[in-house]
């Protein structure tokens, strides 16, 4: 696969409006926010999809994700009131990007179904 728009945010090559960063995930802000708080997670390791997530391999980048999901949303006072966590794979479902993110959406009333 093609060199994504997120490999060059995570080399710093694009500037990005960052709000967290360790050694395994970075997350920033969308440019096309869906919601008053929406914020990308990504692992800094290359990994294009969900279906090429391996259980023992990537459980570490899933947890961190998901950490960097609680600490930012208490920064931005919507862990309490409450956001939702997306993660789109291939065409049909929506991803655009071929390197695995998480979609951290709130600071309004999520609708169910989602779209």
């Amino acid at each position: 696969m093609a060199e994504t728009i997120f490999l060059k945010i995570i080399r710093k090559e694009i500037p990005a409006k960052i709000e967290f960063e360790n050694e395994y995930v970075l997350a920033f802000h969308d440019i096309n926010p869906q919601a008053p708080v929406h914020v990308l997670i990504i692992p800094k390791q290359e990994i294009p999809r969900v279906t090429d997530l391996e259980p023992g391999e990537h459980a570490k980048i899933l947890a961190e994700m998901v950490s960097a999901a609680n600490i930012i949303a208490k920064k931005f006072g919507i862990d309490e009131s409450g956001f939702r966590l997306v993660m789109n794979c291939n065409a049909d479902g929506g991803q655009e990007v071929y390197h695995l993110h998480m979609h951290l959406l709130g600071g309004r009333k999520m609708t169910w179904p989602p779209g």
